[in-house]
């Protein structure tokens, strides 16, 4: 392995399996670091393909989603880092095949439990093919004001502390992410900073050792010292001894083995890391850092004193002046998340929509307050609901025993109404239930279902002003207007609608004013002295009789009233009612295989075009002989 440095200012990932929190810290760092450019090329999501918005500083943009590795590297050849987010049951194989891409030159693999035989063909082929595999079960490593790896070295209050956002003088590697953490920490506090900090992972087989990066760590002139923490278990320790021994590094190295308190323990102890155990006694803590000091190494006496002796060590080095003083910057600020400002309570947003109706952020939804439990439990129908999520409140059982008798009468009227015909043709033609449905309700309007409310509001309008049936119907003939809920295409005086009949005998029954209904009939019966087919039809029933339930339950003010009718509650109620029938017409017409419908010719009064041409013809001769007069 050994070359030297891995990144730069300008070195580019990818990011498989999209993560959003470090994908996040990762942008912010480089905007922490006043790079020009995101480290962050693409994101690899097996089986999508698109942009993911994140923001670099102030600025959101949108990074390219790929759904395979080959065509991320294509499209991104200067990424040379592969950071792998997947799971261990998966992150063997997406981790080769981004090896054996030629624009890729690290690999991260974050995940902890990669078998171990998958492990070791991916350090084969690594190091075969001169590649750098960090990791598995790493959280990556860091170049100081440079780059950095998913969620290496925490929030970005831990990297200003840590001065990660400029490059200090010291290299780093661990077995550990969580002591690295802990590790930039103290060397920012005794030294200058990190230049480079690697954490090669606490499984078995790690995809590189502490040595690799001593050994590369040696030939990057900006770091003058290294510092490694290694733990008991493995020999991966031994290595570095005998590069210290063979005169391979030829920079202080400051080392600490931590496990030293295994030998309290009677048997074998596991310590976290799939590789941090208690084995044999060249396995132990206290015999590696022994070898280690024997070989050169600056080793403390315990983990308390690993501080010092980096000071000491760093001090040394500037009193000899082979280290400069670093100049300190002062980082940008980094733009902070609404959400997370409103929950610190820094600021202040208003919200986008307002809802009264329903709650879903619970353990349960709640229709008006009422939990879905206890809307299954105590047996509500579908009427309940409907006042719950219409009204915002609990009417009585006659009110929504009535809705649904509403819904189940107006359900459906046959195929031949223009709504289902509609219906019928648009499935016919091979469409989706939905575009089925709505071109069946966009039928619905003053002439097709759409009077009930505009029934309610002119006869509520009419019983409230105290007009006779009368005056009421003949102010109506003078302005031109007829009136809604009064006349059908087929009932009769003698053929009434049955649904009329049902509605009113319910409401006489239950309801303990039925004024409007009965202001409705004496209309009717003024009406019918007129015409034979200008009855009650159930547009005016329900019109009518919802009049009755908003006044009789004295749930409802005359303002609350007044705005149900203006909104279009009850037109709301044939829409409802009939999407049911519509949707019946749908799957009817799709389980019979009907094919595309066609209007037959003789259903059609074709017009004698001639006449209609010679027509238009003479009047625009009589306008021509009138401009030639005036002029």
């Amino acid at each position: 392995m050994a070359t030297g440095q891995l990144f730069s200012r300008t070195t580019q990932a990818l990011f498989y399996n999209y993560k959003q929190l470090p994908i996040q810290r990762m942008l912010d760092f480089d905007f922490l670091c006043g790079r020009e450019t995101p480290s962050v090329a693409g994101i690899i999501n097996p089986g999508a393909e698109g942009f993911q918005k994140l923001f670099f500083g102030q600025e959101e943009i949108a990074i390219p989603v790929h759904s395979t590795i080959e065509a991320a590297c294509a499209a991104h050849p200067t990424a040379d880092v592969f950071i792998n987010f997947a799971s261990f049951r998966s992150a063997a194989a997406s981790s080769m095949s981004a090896l054996k891409q030629p624009t890729i030159r690290v690999v991260a693999i974050i995940a902890e439990g990669v078998p171990e035989s998958d492990a070791k063909q991916l350090i084969a082929y690594a190091r075969s093919n001169n590649k750098v595999v960090i990791g598995p079960a790493t959280v990556g490593g860091i170049q100081a004001g440079a780059f950095k790896i998913g969620d290496t070295a925490g929030t970005i209050d831990n990297i200003i502390q840590c001065k990660l956002y400029r490059p200090g003088s010291v290299g780093f590697v661990s077995k550990s992410g969580g002591m690295s953490n802990e590790m930039y920490n103290t060397i920012a506090r005794v030294t200058d900073g990190i230049y480079e900090g690697i954490a090669i992972g606490g499984d078995v087989f790690p995809g590189s050792t502490l040595s690799d990066h001593v050994l590369r760590f040696n030939n990057i002139p900006q770091i003058k010292m290294m510092v490694v923490l290694g733990e008991l278990g493995g020999r991966d320790e031994y290595s570095l001894v005998e590069a210290l021994k063979q005169g391979k590094v030829n920079k202080p190295v400051v080392a600490w083995v931590s496990g030293t308190c295994a030998r309290l323990f009677k048997s074998e102890v596991q310590f976290g890391h799939a590789g941090a155990k208690s084995g044999g006694e060249l396995e132990s803590a206290q015999a590696k850092n022994q070898a280690l000091r024997e070989a050169g190494a600056v080793v403390p006496t315990s983990f308390e004193a690993f501080e010092a002796v980096i000071k000491e060590t760093f001090e040394k080095l500037a009193e000899e002046g082979k280290i400069s003083p670093v100049k300190e910057i002062k980082p940008p600020q980094i733009p902070e998340d609404l959400n997370t400002a409103i929950k610190s309570g820094k600021v202040r947003a208003p919200t986008h929509i307002i809802s009264t109706i329903s709650d879903d952020r619970g353990e349960e939804p709640c229709y008006a307050g009422v939990p879905m439990s206890s809307i299954v439990e105590q047996g509500y129908g579908v009427g309940d609901v409907i006042s719950l999520l219409w009204f915002k409140r609990s009417l009585p059982r006659y009110c929504t025993h009535f809705i649904e008798i509403c819904i189940m009468l107006c359900a459906d009227h046959g195929p031949c109404v223009s709504g289902a015909h509609n219906t019928i043709v648009t499935a016919r033609a091979g469409k989706d239930l939905v575009s089925s449905l709505v071109s069946g309700l966009l039928t619905i309007g003053p002439r097709f279902g759409g009077a009930i409310d505009d029934a309610a509001r002119y006869f509520k309008d009419a019983y409230d002003r105290g007009l006779t049936p009368y005056e009421f119907v003949e102010s109506m003939k003078k302005k031109g207007i007829r009136v809604p809920g009064i006349g059908h295409r087929i009932k009769r005086g003698d053929n009434r609608d049955k649904r009329v009949e049902l509605l009113q005998k319910f409401a006489r029954t239950h309801f303990p004013s039925v004024k409007y209904m009965e202001y409705a009939v004496q209309v009717e019966t003024y009406t019918l002295s007129k015409a034979n087919n200008l009855v009650l039809n159930v547009d005016g029933a329900i019109g009518s009789l919802f009049l009755d339930l908003l006044a009789g339950s004295g749930m409802f003010t005359k303002q609350e009233i007044d705005e149900i009718v203006e909104i279009g509650y009850l037109n709301g109620l044939f829409v409802l009612a009939r999407s049911i029938g519509l949707i019946g017409h749908t799957f009817d017409q799709k389980r019979l295989k009907q094919p595309l419908y066609r209007h037959p010719w003789e259903d059609v009064l074709y017009t004698n075009l001639r006449f209609a041409e010679t027509v238009i013809s003479a009047v625009s001769l009589v306008s021509v002989m009138l401009m030639a007069e005036l002029s």
